[in-house]
This record gives C-alpha cells, sequence and structure tokens, in this order.
C-alpha cells in the first residue's frame, strides 16, 4: 500500500493496513471510521457481476448497444427497472454506441485498458452505497453514490470522481466511470444538485432517491426534490398553470451551481468512509478503522461537461488534500468577471473570451436558430431536417431580429449570415458553425439557458421567469397533461433540461395563451418567431440592470473559479469543434488563467482536439458527424492513464497541444469505421506547430 507526503509524493510498501500503520504510512489509519456529518442514511446494493453488475446493471457490454430495457409495468417502474434504464440511457447518452464510431473497439466495457477488446461483455462486480447529503431539513438532498468493485486493490487504493454531467441525475456519468472500475479504482458520484425527474406540481408526486415516485406528502423530507411552495401557492398556481413541473437544477432556488465543487468533494469523502466501512482494518473491538486515508489512497477528480467543471471547481477548493490529480473533458467552467487573460489563435486574437455559460448561451438563443439558415452552412448535419421542419418559424425569428435592430439585413438569408457573424465574433470557433443547425434543431441553446438562468437567480417554479415553465404539449403546442409511464420514467430517461422526456418549454407570454416555446409567438411581434420575446428577455437577465438581472448577476458570481489547481496534476481534454461549450470562453481561458494565477506551479496541460465536438452521441445519430468527428472520450480516458501514469511512476504529463485527428469521411450516414489512424496519441513531446504555449496573460493555440 502506498504512503504519500501531504503533497502525494510516495511511496512505502507494505502488505498489509497493519504493516502500513506500524511503517508510520497513514496518520488517519488508527482512528475510527466515522460517517461524515453530511451523509444521511447509506443503503448498499450487492451486484454479482452477472445478472447486475456495477457498469452495464447486468446488460453488458452487448445489451447497452441493444434495445432499451423494458418494464413490467411502465407506469409503476421498479427500483431496480430504473436503475437499469438510468445506467442504459445515461451511458449512452454520452458516447457513440456503434461500433463503427469506436464503441466495443477504442473504448466500452469490453475494452481493456490496454486498449484490447479482451474484458468480453464487461460487467462489473461490486457493491454500490448511496445517500443524500443534506444539512437535516430536506431542502438540499443532494445525491452520493460510490461504487467499490471487487477488484479494489487495497494495496494500491484509488478514487476516481464522476459527477454527473449536464443536468443529468447521479448516473448521469456512469461512462466516465468506466475507467476506474477497470483500474479497480472506487467511483464517487453524485448528481450535484440536478436532477432528471421533477416535482410534479398538479398531482403533487415528487422523485425518491432510487428514481421511484411518491406524494410529496408521504416523501416529506426524503424526497430527491420538492418545490418550495405551500399548498396555497400551489393551489394558485396549478389554477393559472395546470400541468406544470418543476425541475431541481431550476428551481431548487439554492444555485446548486455554486456548491458543485463542495459536493464533488464530499462524494470522495463519502468514497473513504465507504471504503473503510467495506475493507477497512478492524480494532480490537470489531470497530472498522480509517484505513485507507488522504496519504495512502490515489484521488483523481475526473467527469465530463458540467461534471468536468465540478471537477475542477473541487481542486480548486480542496484546502484539506483530498484530490491528487484531475482529468477532464470538455468542462463548464465560470471565468472571473476579469480574468486577465486573453487567446490568440495563430496570429489572430480571438475576439470575445471567457465568457460565462449563461452569458454565451443566452446570446446562442437569440441568434442560433436564424444562423441556421446562413446559405454558408450548406451540406452541415440535421441541415435539411432543420430546414423542411424549422424553416418558418426560423426565417421569421430573422425578420423579428431586424425588427429589433439587431441584424440589419433586408432578406433572410443575409440575415441568416449576420446572425452567423455574430455567433462568430462572439467566441465561436469557425469549425463549430456547422453545428449551429443541430443544436437550434433540438433546442439545446433555450433548453441551457432556462435552467441555468432560473439556477442562477434562484427562481421559483411560481416565478415562471420570463414566462418560461415547464409542461407536455400536444403535437400542436397547447400545454397538456404527460403521460403518466413519462413521468414514472424520467429519472431513467430524462437530462435534467426540458426539452427532455416529454416535457417541453412551454411560453405563458404567447398571446392567445400559453403554447410550446417552439410554436409559440412574441408578445411585442405576434410573429410565429420562436418568442424571440422570452429570449430577449433571458439575455436582459445578462445585460440589465432590473431585480432579476441583479439576482442572476449574484448567482453568476458565486460560481467564478479562480484557477488556481494547488499545484496539483491535471490534464484537460476539449474539442475544438465544441458548439455547445465553446473553447474561447471555456478551457483555453481556465487553461491561461490558471498558468497567470499558479505560474511556474502550474501543473495543468490542456490538450484540443481537432475534429471533436461536444456530444459524442451525435456522432452516431445523425449522418454528417459521423464523417467529420471523432469520439472525445478516447481523449478522456487518455488523460487519465496521463495523470494515473504521473501519480504512479512520476511520468511527466504531455505538455499542451492541438492533437490532429483524422476525420473518418466517406458518406455521410455511412463512414467508414474508425481505426487508430484516426485518433493519434497525445504527444509526449509535440511539435512546435501543434503546441500551445502561455506568456503574460496570453494563451496561443496554433491554427
Amino acid at each position: 500500500m502506498r504512503c504519500k507526503t501531504p503533497r502525494r509524493m510516495p511511496l512505502c510498501a507494505v502488505a498489509l493496513a497493519a504493516a502500513m500503520q506500524a511503517a508510520g504510512c497513514g496518520d488517519d489509519g488508527s482512528k475510527a471510521n466515522a460517517k461524515p456529518g453530511f451523509v444521511g442514511t447509506v443503503t448498499m446494493l450487492e451486484y454479482d457481476g452477472d445478472k447486475n453488475d456495477l457498469l452495464t446493471a447486468g446488460l453488458g457490454k452487448t445489451g447497452l448497444a441493444g434495445a432499451a430495457p423494458g418494464y413490467t409495468d411502465a407506469a409503476a417502474p421498479t427500483a431496480v427497472e430504473l436503475r437499469r434504464n438510468a445506467i442504459y440511457h445515461n451511458y449512452r447518452a454520452l458516447l457513440d454506441m456503434t461500433a463503427a464510431g469506436g464503441y466495443g473497439v477504442l473504448y466500452g466495457p469490453n475494452v481493456a485498458l490496454d486498449g484490447t477488446a479482451s474484458l468480453g461483455e464487461g460487467k462489473v462486480a461490486g457493491g454500490e452505497y448511496i445517500a443524500y447529503s443534506d444539512d437535516g431539513t430536506g431542502r438540499r438532498n443532494v445525491t452520493l453514490m460510490v461504487q467499490v468493485p471487487n477488484s479494489f486493490d487495497a494495496r494500491q487504493p484509488c478514487i476516481v470522481t464522476a459527477t454527473s454531467s449536464g443536468s443529468r441525475g447521479v448516473y448521469g456519468a456512469i461512462s466516465a466511470g468506466e475507467w476506474a472500475l477497470k483500474r479497480g479504482c472506487a467511483v464517487a458520484y453524485t448528481d450535484k444538485g440536478t436532477g432528471a425527474a421533477p416535482h410534479d406540481i398538479s398531482n403533487d408526486t415528487v422523485p425518491m432517491i432510487d428514481g421511484t415516485r411518491a406524494s410529496a406528502a408521504a416523501a416529506g423530507t426524503a424526497a430527491a426534490f420538492r418545490a418550495a411552495l405551500s399548498d396555497s401557492e400551489r393551489a394558485a398556481f396549478n389554477a393559472a398553470t395546470p400541468n406544470r413541473f418543476a425541475f431541481k437544477h431550476a428551481h431548487s432556488q439554492q444555485n446548486p451551481e455554486k456548491d458543485w465543487g463542495r459536493f464533488t468533494l464530499q462524494a470522495v469523502q463519502f468514497a473513504f468512509y465507504v471504503l473503510n466501512e467495506r475493507l477497512g482494518e478492524r480494532a480490537g473491538d470489531g470497530t472498522r478503522l480509517q484505513t485507507f486515508a488522504r496519504d495512502n489512497t490515489w484521488v483523481i477528480a475526473s467527469s465530463i461537461s458540467n461534471g468536468g467543471g465540478a471537477a475542477l471547481a473541487a481542486a480548486e477548493l480542496d484546502d484539506e488534500g483530498w484530490i491528487d490529480a484531475v482529468a477532464v473533458s470538455e468542462p463548464a467552467v465560470e471565468l472571473p468577471a476579469d480574468p486577465g487573460v486573453s487567446i490568440r489563435r495563430g496570429a489572430t486574437a480571438v475576439p470575445v473570451s471567457a465568457k460565462t455559460l449563461v452569458d454565451f448561451t443566452t446570446y446562442a438563443q437569440v441568434f442560433q436558430s436564424c444562423a441556421a439558415l446562413a446559405p454558408s452552412l450548406a451540406g452541415a448535419p440535421f441541415l435539411a431536417t432543420f430546414v423542411a421542419l424549422r424553416s418558418a418559424p426560423a426565417s421569421a425569428r430573422c425578420a423579428s431580429l431586424r425588427t429589433k435592430g439587431l441584424l440589419t439585413a433586408s432578406d433572410t438569408a443575409a440575415q441568416a449570415e449576420e446572425a452567423l457573424a455574430k455567433l462568430r465574433s462572439y467566441g465561436w470557433e469557425a469549425e463549430a458553425h456547422v453545428l449551429h443547425p443541430s443544436l437550434a434543431f433540438f433546442e439545446v441553446a433555450p433548453a441551457v439557458a432556462v435552467a441555468f438562468a432560473n439556477g442562477l437567480s434562484r427562481a421559483g417554479v411560481q416565478d415562471r421567469l420570463c414566462g418560461y415553465s415547464y409542461g407536455a404539449a400536444s403535437a400542436t403546442g397547447v400545454p397538456e397533461a404527460l403521460a403518466v409511464s413519462a413521468l414514472a420514467t424520467m429519472f431513467a430517461t430524462g437530462n435534467g433540461v426540458p426539452p427532455s422526456g416529454g416535457v417541453q418549454l412551454i411560453n405563458e407570454n404567447n398571446p392567445g395563451g400559453a403554447a410550446q416555446d417552439l410554436f409559440s409567438r412574441s408578445p411585442s411581434t405576434g410573429a410565429l418567431d420562436m418568442n424571440l420575446d422570452g429570449a430577449l428577455c433571458l439575455r436582459n437577465l445578462v445585460e440589465g440592470n432590473d431585480t432579476w438581472a441583479q439576482r442572476l448577476k449574484t448567482g453568476v458570481d458565486e460560481t467564478r473559479r479562480n484557477g488556481n489547481l494547488r499545484g496539483k496534476p491535471a490534464v484537460i481534454v476539449h474539442g475544438r469543434a465544441d458548439a455547445l461549450l465553446p473553447v474561447s470562453h471555456t478551457s483555453r481561458p481556465y487553461t491561461a488563467l490558471n498558468k497567470r494565477v499558479e505560474g511556474t506551479a502550474s501543473k495543468l496541460s490542456y490538450i484540443e482536439v481537432t475534429n471533436a465536438q461536444h456530444f459524442d452521441f451525435f456522432n452516431q445519430a445523425f449522418p454528417g458527424y459521423d464523417s467529420r468527428y471523432i469520439p472525445l472520450h478516447v481523449y478522456l480516458n487518455r488523460a487519465l492513464d496521463a495523470v494515473w501514469a504521473n501519480l504512479k511512476n512520476g511520468t511527466a504529463l504531455p505538455p499542451s497541444q492541438v492533437v490532429r485527428t483524422v476525420p473518418r469521411g466517406g458518406t455521410p450516414g455511412a463512414a467508414p469505421a474508425i481505426t487508430a489512424a484516426n485518433v493519434p496519441a497525445i504527444a509526449a513531446t509535440p511539435g512546435a506547430a501543434d503546441r500551445i504555449d502561455y506568456a503574460a496573460g496570453v494563451l496561443t493555440i496554433p491554427d
């Protein structure tokens, strides 16, 4: 077992924990194990690695790639069925699940850490522990979960975090935990105060920690989320707007993002408690001891997207030495209002960078649907579908933008090109432009903007911020009741940011009555322009100064990161073509900030991957993604490999660099199978044309 100094330098090897303590390798080894005060009741289930398991819920590599598991009664699913479906849907949501795209070949449950497809179905036996983190009121109830594989090696103990991506529930980064389970590490998960299942306001039912549903009265403080409404407030809300839902990220009124780092650290602390309860040495009276402690157990903070941002936040907050290293992919990270850094790509300065997510996403919400019609985007993935089904409202959006003086061109094509140029000027890379039609079609920017604006400003569901609410809608956009089975299974199928799981964005200010946002009118123009008024209202929360804008500003300021990773070895990977979290607003300026703040103590490497975008799942789902983009997930695994080698063997991290991948090419929708040649390794010594450099507050990215 390894012993580490507070700076996580290594090593002393002994066979057993008792011998480790005798050798003085552990300052906490003699202490009784104690459950952290923030942890509530702990539930543990053991999985045999056959009928059920930690990674695939018994489905195995083949089942994860197949049809979704069924329910005996979808209107009343069991906790076991919900867990299996949650793992199935969340695993698939983040990855290209086709063999041609890399599943089962470059990554997946069957692919060993040495890169060989030698693990069969890849099922992982072990124990799964789950509990709430709360302050006793039931208002927070952040879900924490720890998986301990039976392959956990007490002689080289390790923990890896997998904080949920996006606004998903606790299984929301299950694919990010895969590397750890294969390594024999425990995995520390948290939903970070978000989650897929809502409070059904009309029927007053709420999700429980296992995804099942109960009446709010019966659930009490055990509900995973319950909107803070009195009975009279709920009755008034239902009378005015029936069949609506409150979601935890948007409507908890706690601004959970400010605590994503803290919740990730709590997941780590919970993992230590679980490891010691499961495998720790016993004292003479049978009490479990703190055998596994900070000075003898490697901890890597990891995950993707919002989960990756949470890992970085945790490392910044870590003044007690819980975390040894960081490896994240495409992190969402909020920069200081004035980070004191700038970005250059080649010889050209990036004009706008380091904006917060709610800033650049509300900007995208205003202009993206119009920009999607730009003639210069001909051949973009999903463009034909967007034009066929959204051309009229998108054209109306362009016209309304001109009416409000936000565009000046006189015809739709020119207006669309003007909107596209605005996105480019606001920080989107040229490589990301072809993704605007598909993201606009799936309402990605409105979904994210509404959820984050509500969450950051601590708006309640009853506030209907900027006239938005969540509810099901008919084919013509009229709000209606959601199917019972859709609500009952949303713990497994939802992503926490509608449109999702049958729940839509509703424009309560639509002239003539509430309507699905996508098919609604703006009150100021009467045009069917996808509710430009709502989008501009959200934008005003960023740019304005009224009461709600001030509340948003306060919330945003609570989420800003400082860039100080405390000298921890860290690797960030990010796709250059990311259109959801543009690199010049996230990983690039964060890297520069870290270099400015830590100076020569910085151990952060930034790896920018060409021909990679935010949603690997899209690579399999939409023709044109497959031929253009490689799976970024490959590089998260390589980042984890790099920090592991650094911790274990002292191997230097690769320098910051651009990795130039090779698209699969071929016919969109039928691209040839990916090979290792498409995803070259991160170079230990990159050439000058690929190296990313920092000097005097400027991060320079080669073209």
